[in-house]
This record gives C-alpha cells, structure tokens and sequence, in this order.
C-alpha cells in the first residue's frame, strides 16, 4: 500500500487523521526546522505569520492552507512548490458574518450594544434590509454563500465579478460596469481575494458613486477600500462601514476609523467559528485520500 507524510500544526488535527490507513501523521508547527527531509503534505498554522519560510531545503508535495485567500504565499514559497487553499472551510462562516455586520449597521445594534452598557432604553427608528438593493461585490464561493443567506431578506441582489456571465439563472455583472450601477444600490459587500488586481477597487471615485449614506460591508481584504478615502466619505457624506477587515490590520488603536459614526469593525475574525475545525479535517481527510490514490488535489492555487 502507498504511504505518505503529512505534517500537521497541532496534535489535535493529528489526533483527527491518525486512523487513515496510509498516512503518516506526525506535529509540526513550522516554528523550527523541518523533521524530516520529506513530507507529502504541510498544513501551515492559520494565521501564523510567515512560517513558509520553513520550508527551504526539504521536499514537498503538497502545501495546503487553512484559509481561504492566499496573496502573498506565492512569494513565499520554495521553488517547485503546490499550494492548495481552503476553499469548502471558510465560506459559510464568512457569509453569516457578512450577514451579521450588515444587520448591525443597518438595524444599529451597535448602538443599542453601547447604551445597554450605561442602561440606556433608547428606542429609534433605523434602516432596514428588506426591499434594499446590495450589490455583491464578488460571486465566488463566500460571494454565493452570502447572496444565499441574503436572500430570505426580500432583497435585490446586484452580483459583480471580474467578468459578465449568467450562472445557475443569475445573471453576474462585470467589474467595468460598477460606475453605472454603484448610484442605484444601498449596500455594498465586497468578498473579493487580495492582490493587485483588486486592491483599492473601493477608491474615492467608487465610494463617490454611492449615494449618502451608503453602507459598505468588507469580508474579504483590507486591500480591496482604500481607508483615506473611506475615512473621508464617512466624514463628509455619511458613508457607513462595516468591515472584518481592514489595512493596515490590525488597525492601530489611534485610527479614526474605531471612532466615526457609522462605522462597525470586527478584528477578523470571518472565518474564525467552530465549524472551521471539522470542515478542514474533512478537507484534509479528502486531500490524503488524492494523495494516496495518485489523483490530483483540489483546490490547487499555486504551483511554483
């Protein structure tokens, strides 16, 4: 029978793989040098910093993240490295907070959070979400999960993705449309990956689209909003905000942005539930199995 390597960044996940037949699953936290001279399979820690670095001068087969975005690894990686994401993991987690941040803003649950705290009964009237038009700024895999839990909400839903096209009976805008239809739409929920080709796609001449008082909701990179500018129209037009990421992040405890009117922030924490747990085993029990079987992974990204 074929054997691999995988290394894992905790004894828990080992713990959850240790009875596939096969697989040699050992701890590795890449925070010193490589055990071995060969491992199949790397799992880097989440949200550990750069520990890619670890990687020089051993052999590799497969490198899988745990997140879903990935700007930045391919830098990062050695020579004639694969990297896979963590598409499957994160999408449903990210969605509910996308959810959950437009509620917020535009029912004011902040404001009710901040009074209850002083035992302030301060009833108003707020902005709803029914009948609102929210243009999806994004229609990948969070993109869709985001649009399937709004919908319930009776909302229109606007979707805008790097190029037009009718998907599943939904018909997807292309990004070089965003100046005609930013003016009609309520709400923006940007779910797009970092990088060059989308960073600051939420710049002045976008949010100066938006009518007053618009409400735009980043799930995806701090990258995508340019955070002078958005500063700047909240400040000036009453554009609102609510974002789980920012940049820089983490947002320094003196930016003015933790204190406008109308703006929410979360510290990034989209994909951080405990769904993401046995969503990655179940991902990483399907990636041994590729491996074992000679198949090609999924969600390959990268290879160098």
């Amino acid at each position: 029978m074929a054997s691999i390597s995988v290394s894992v960044p905790s004894a828990r996940l080992a713990e959850e793989l240790s009875d596939i037949d096969g697989a040699d699953v050992f701890v590795w936290k890449m925070d010193a040098a490589a055990p071995r001279s060969r491992i199949d399979l790397v799992v880097p820690p989440y949200m550990a910093g750069n520990p890619l670095g670890w990687l020089e001068g051993i052999e590799v087969g497969l490198v899988q993240g745990q997140s879903i975005g990935y700007e930045g690894i391919e830098d990062r990686l050695p020579a004639g490295s694969v990297f896979a994401n963590a598409a499957t993991v994160h999408e449903a987690a990210t969605a509910e907070l996308a959810v959950a941040l437009t509620l917020t803003a535009q029912r004011g649950i902040d404001r009710f959070v901040r009074a209850q705290a002083s035992g302030d009964w301060a009833p108003v009237q707020t902005t709803g979400l029914a009948d609102r038009r929210v243009l999806l700024l994004g229609y990948g895999g969070v993109g869709k999960a985001i649009a399937a839990r709004l919908a319930p909400f009776e909302v229109e839903l606007v979707p805008v993705a790097s190029r037009a096209r009718d998907e599943d009976g939904v018909h997807v805008h292309s990004a070089d449309e965003l100046a005609e239809l930013l003016p009609g739409v309520d709400i923006v929920v940007a779910s797009l990956p970092g990088g060059d080709q989308t960073r600051h796609i939420i710049d002045d001449a976008f949010l100066a689209a938006l009518a007053d008082g618009a409400l735009v909701v980043n799930v995806g990179r701090g990258s995508l909003v340019d955070t002078d500018a958005l500063v700047a129209h909240v400040q000036s037009r009453g554009i609102r905000a609510a974002l789980d990421v920012t940049d820089p992040e983490p947002l320094p405890a003196d930016h003015p942005l933790w204190s406008l009117e109308g703006v929410v922030i979360a510290p990034h924490v989209g994909g951080a539930t405990d769904a993401m747990h046995p969503r990655i085993v179940r991902l990483l029990r399907r990636q041994i199995g590729h491996l074992l079987a000679g198949e090609e992974p999924e969600n390959v990204v990268i290879r160098t």
